[in-house]
């Protein structure tokens, strides 16, 4: 074809765009994120197509070149039939509308709900105006994203079973669960989905059964801090929660109270104990930021962050695939369900979905404090006092009632080893040997030694007996004053 000809049919594919409507648009505007021209039929068009079905769905326009003219082409059943058999390459399969428009295809591939889709060359997603094949870590990372890998699913590659096992975790959880503790332990850990069918630990049974947690996953460590004032410059208390997923969320509220104030309101010569911020929203909010964070992000922990006029709450990971900001607090799609149902079982969830609307509720009936959700790659929940409350203590608290509550605060962030140890030692001095058996221990674990420094050298509730030879064979530990305030407190909370 000369150049003459291919003009005027340059020309002509000008007239015929203006008379096509539904084209005109799409040929202005050219190529984009939803929109793709080819001149012919090639072995990219599945490509493209699987490009748009992992992305926001778009259009093929088959018969138009890259400039956007229109050269044409054939719009027979034989020319849909190749279309259709090369859409038929995509897995998962994938509905699409082929329409001819003049002498135009137009094949609509709308976005997959079976996100990811690939096809034999490989899996491809829509980067602004062009098709761009993923890498390994891009697939890994979308399987992620879209949920087709579930975290607490996997086998932890680290976590030995029964070695690193905390049999006071699994305890504690079957009497919240009123499961029966007669029941033989690996049958239910294999029902509850915390050891694979090898007796490998699952994430899920690390996150709620496993001593070191910051050793297997230090990003499921919960930070919580305190700062003076409203900025973030002056951090007057900060704790690193490394138990299991149960006792870290019970810490981290005792947190956020310990470090908000109680108003008190008389009316009638009855007074009513009015706090901050409404506890349901606060433990809502928690548990659904250690329940629904993204766990395959370790970049990021769970923080609380306490300011003298709000309480921020952010965890890694935005809204999950398949839950628009619209259908955000009525409609349910759980990250990570495997943990969800275990919650559930203790009744720290009441009923999956309705979390987010239990927070607004418990806010709106407190009256003292504005909500505020926001989430991009993370979710924050800012809890934000309409009445300003000073942090610091002032010199009106007495030393005494300071005390108090220092001693009541550290009873409540014992773990249940810690509290074992605490009552080995109440009537008597206990050797490192005594102890180990009292829990059950064969050899002196991570767990044992982590606990025992807590106790001895930051919590200062036990005491050696020969400070001056750590290592004699007749050491033994006794409770310091404090630690016998610690049990007293206990037992008058029984």
């Amino acid at each position: 074809m000369d150049k003459k000809s291919l003009s005027e049919r340059d020309i002509c594919t000008k007239f015929i765009t203006s008379v096509h409507d539904p084209l005109t648009p799409l040929l202005q505007a050219g190529e984009g994120f939803h929109t793709e021209f080819k001149q012919s039929l090639d072995k990219s068009f599945v490509e493209e197509a699987c490009a748009f079905a992992n992305s926001g769905g778009g259009r093929i326009l088959l018969g138009v070149a890259d400039s956007g003219v229109i050269r044409g082409i054939d719009t027979g059943n034989l020319m849909r039939s190749r279309v259709q058999d090369m859409l038929g390459q995509i897995e998962p399969l994938l509905h699409c509308e082929i329409e001819a428009v003049g002498d135009v295809l137009v094949v609509t591939i709308p976005e997959g709900t079976e996100k990811p889709y690939g096809c034999f060359r490989g899996f491809f997603m829509r980067m602004g105006a062009n098709s761009q094949k993923l890498t390994r870590n891009q697939i890994i990372e979308f399987f992620q994203k879209e949920g087709r890998i579930r975290f607490d699913e996997l086998s932890h590659p680290k976590a030995v079973y029964p070695d690193d096992f905390d049999p006071d975790a699994f305890t504690r959880f079957l009497k919240l669960a009123g499961i029966s503790p007669s029941i033989d332990r690996e049958t239910l850990l294999h029902n509850l989905d915390c050891l694979t069918a090898d007796n490998r630990f699952t994430n899920l049974g690390v996150l709620f059964f496993t001593r070191d947690i910051d050793f297997f996953l230090n990003h499921a460590v919960v930070v919580c801090v305190l700062y003076r004032g409203s900025e973030k410059v002056t951090i007057l208390d900060k704790k690193d929660f490394t138990g299991n997923i149960v006792e870290n969320i019970d810490n981290a509220l005792l947190f956020v109270k310990r470090h908000t104030k109680v108003r008190l309101r008389i009316e009638h010569l009855q007074h009513e104990e009015i706090p901050d911020y409404p506890e349901v929203a606060l433990r809502e909010a928690i548990i659904n930021a250690v329940c629904h964070r993204d766990y395959f992000d370790r970049r990021a922990n769970v923080t609380i962050e306490v300011f003298a006029d709000r309480v921020v709450i952010t965890n890694p990971g935005g809204l999950p695939s398949g839950l628009s900001p619209e259908e955000f607090g009525t409609k349910s799609v759980a990250r990570n369900p495997r943990i969800a149902s275990l919650l559930h079982r203790i009744d720290y969830i009441e009923k999956i979905g309705t979390g987010i609307n239990r927070i607004r509720q418990a806010v709106a009936e407190h009256g003292g404090t504005e909500l505020e959700l926001r989430f991009n790659d993370f979710f924050t929940a800012t809890f934000r006092s309409k009445i300003q409350v000073a942090q610091e203590v002032t010199g009106e608290v007495s030393e005494q009632v300071k005390a108090h509550d220092e001693v009541h605060d550290e009873a409540h962030e014992l773990t249940d080893t810690e509290r074992k140890i605490l009552g080995a030692c109440r009537e008597a001095t206990r050797s490192a040997p005594d102890l180990l058996e009292v829990l059950g221990y064969r050899t002196r674990t991570g767990n044992f030694k982590k606990a025992m420094s807590r106790l001895c050298d930051v919590l200062k509730l036990l005491e050696p007996t020969l400070p001056d030879s750590a290592r004699s064979k007749n050491q033994k530990y006794r409770l310091t004053d404090k630690g016998r305030e610690i049990l007293r407190q206990e037992g008058s909370d029984e």
